[in-house]
Formats: structure tokens, sequence, C-alpha cells
């Protein structure tokens, strides 16, 4: 029997009790109203975006105990290391994981993780990024290459509308990313013909905001007074390129971003962030929540595309600027609360922006 990933779609958005639901990564899933039982690793890239502790290990968690109040999550962040993830995968194997939520910190070598899976009969299923080598059985995200096409085309217009001259700069993720390769090639698709020079582009190595912004910093110096906007494949890195701005003393001009943390929320009411993307991660941790519990029933979870020679389900992101970022981000199924964003250093912007 076949059956799609089991999304609700009435509030599949929602994360105002996001922080609430939060609980230290690690240990087992809390009961819920499911009858399974058997154990889920849930194995994450990286310590440089916050993300991965604050919400989708939590997120995860909570929905796979409500799917299967006997099931036990096995949770570790491999802090950019590949080798270290590997081992962490035989790990959760040898504790008898039969389903592994992986996002890989190298999509390319990640794929020897599939094989040995495979061959001892556990099922994987991609996250956030996807394993380009091996086909796993599932691919859970956002559409990434949309996510690149987005923020490229919001700062255009935004360049376009202004009467902007000058030209770009292409601020992309880890080359060890085939999520970040496919915002990459969105954002080609939206400032190549644009009639915007690009002057030059980075590839950061893990995501890394300190490097983003030593890259920005040169640039910054050998490009003075011609850089109109820069395009960053998401906050981290785009906060790292405002703080080269601002450590030269330079006007900041329009910087984009991708994945709507707080301090980029913030950076947007404020101003100095031009946008980020909105992608609510209760939607892509609810959604591998409902493929793992599938797969650990014998079943097997239908996508919406195949990439990479995988089923896979891809989510529509939203671009946030300031003009919509009181509705997107605090109105109905918004993803932060008031209080959280307008501290005392960012009380008065959101006042003007009628935030409350």
């Amino acid at each position: 029997m076949r059956r799609p990933v089991r999304l609700a779609l009435t509030g599949i958005l929602a994360m105002g009790a996001l922080v609430s639901c939060a609980e230290e990564p690690g240990g087992t899933a809390g009961s819920g109203g499911g009858s399974g039982t058997g154990k889920v690793a849930f194995l994450m890239p990286d310590l440089a975006s916050t993300r991965y502790e604050q919400y989708d290990a939590p997120l995860f968690k909570k929905r796979m105990g409500a799917l299967c109040q006997e099931c036990e999550v096995i949770y570790q962040n491999a802090d950019s290391d590949a080798s270290l993830q590997q081992q962490q995968a035989n790990s959760a194997m040898a504790q008898g994981a039969k389903v592994i939520v992986l996002d890989p910190v190298d999509s390319d070598s990640a794929s020897t993780i599939v094989q040995m899976a495979h061959s001892q009969g556990v099922k994987v299923i991609a996250y956030d990024r996807p394993v380009t080598k091996k086909a796993a059985d599932f691919y859970v995200s956002f559409d990434n290459e949309a996510i690149g096409e987005s923020i490229g085309r919001s700062l255009v217009g935004r360049l376009e509308k202004t009467g902007a001259k000058g030209g770009l700069l292409q601020v992309n993720g880890s080359p060890t990313d085939a999520a970040a390769g496919l915002i990459k090639k969105g954002i080609h698709k939206a400032i190549d013909d644009s009639g915007f020079e690009l002057l030059a582009e980075y590839d950061t190595p893990d995501w890394s905001p300190e490097k983003a912004q030593q890259w920005a910093s040169g640039q910054i110096a050998q490009y003075p007074g011609r850089i109109a906007g820069v395009v960053a494949a998401n906050d981290g890195t785009g906060g790292g390129v405002i703080a080269a701005f601002k450590g030269a003393e330079v006007k900041v001009p329009p910087v984009t971003g991708n994945d709507a943390e707080l301090a980029a929320v913030q950076r947007v009411v404020s101003g100095d962030q031009y946008n980020t993307i909105s992608k609510p991660i209760k939607t892509v941790a609810e959604a591998a929540a409902e493929a793992a519990d599938q797969l650990m029933e014998g079943e097997k979870p239908e996508g919406d595309s195949t990439l990479f020679d995988t089923p896979s389900q891809l989510f529509e992101p939203t671009v946030v600027t300031r003009e919509n970022v009181k509705e997107v981000i605090f109105g109905p199924g918004g993803v932060l609360e008031p209080a959280d964003v307008c501290t005392r250093v960012y009380a008065d912007d959101c006042r003007r922006l009628g935030i409350e």
C-alpha cells in the first residue's frame, strides 16, 4: 500500500509555540498517540547555523513522539565533519536504528552512508540537503533552486526600482552541499540576465559567516563604490557580509538572506538586510517524521517530484522584506513572536512597521 506523506495542511506553517516545544537535543522522543516502536536517527550537519539545535531536532522529536510513542530518536550533530557524520551513522545503525534522517555535511560523500545503510536494511531520508550520488529512500526539503531564484529576483527588482548603479557580489553556500549548489543555480537564473554585472562570486566553506565576512571585506576594498547589492545564500553569510560593510564604514547595500533566523528578521526590520526566506522548519521536520514513520511501518512515502533519483517532497518558500515581514513572520501561521524580535534595540523599528 502506498500513501502520500501525511501532512496536515491546517496550521502546518504555525510556529508560534516553537520555543516552548524545544527540548535538549538527544534522548528519546516524547510520548504521543502512536503505537509503533523502533529507533530513528536524526543526523544534522553543522553548528554554524543555530536552527538544528533550537528547532529541527526538537520539532522532529515532538512529531515523531506523537506518531510513535515507543520510538526513540537518536540525535547527533556532525559539526561540519563528514567523517564524524559517517561515524555517527554507523553508531546509530549499531544501536538498531531502522531509519536515518540525514542532513549531509557533504552531499557527495554521504552516498557512502546511504549505501551502508541499505546493505543493512536501513532506510534513509535525505533532509534539507540532498544526497547526490546514491539515491536515498526519500527527500524532504524546501525547493532550494526556487529559493535562490526568489531572493535574486527580489534583489534585482529592488535595485531596478531605486535606480541603483553598479554590480553584484554573489555569496554562495558550502561547495560540499548540493542544496547550496541548487540555491546557486537559482541565483544565477535571476541575475545573469539582469543587466547588473556580477563583480565576484564566492563559495563559502561550511557556510561560515566569518569566512563570508572576510571575503566580502576584500571585495569592498577591490570594488570601492561599485557594489550595488549582494546576493547571499543564507542569513549567516548575509550577516557576515553586512558586518564587512559596517566594519569598513561603508553604506550597506541591499543584501539578501535565507532561513528567517531571528537575527536576520531583526536586520530586515531595521533595514540592514533587504530580504530573507521564510521556510518554517516545522514544515520539513514534521514531513520527515511522517515519512520516517511510514518507512518504519514498511510503507513507501510518495513525493511530488524526483530529485537525484529520489522521490522528493519540496515545499515552496516565501520571500520576506520590510514590506511583508509583519504579515509573513508575525501574522496567522507566522514563525516568530513580536517579543522575540522587538527587543529594546529594535523596538522603534517594529513600531514604525506596526509590529506590536
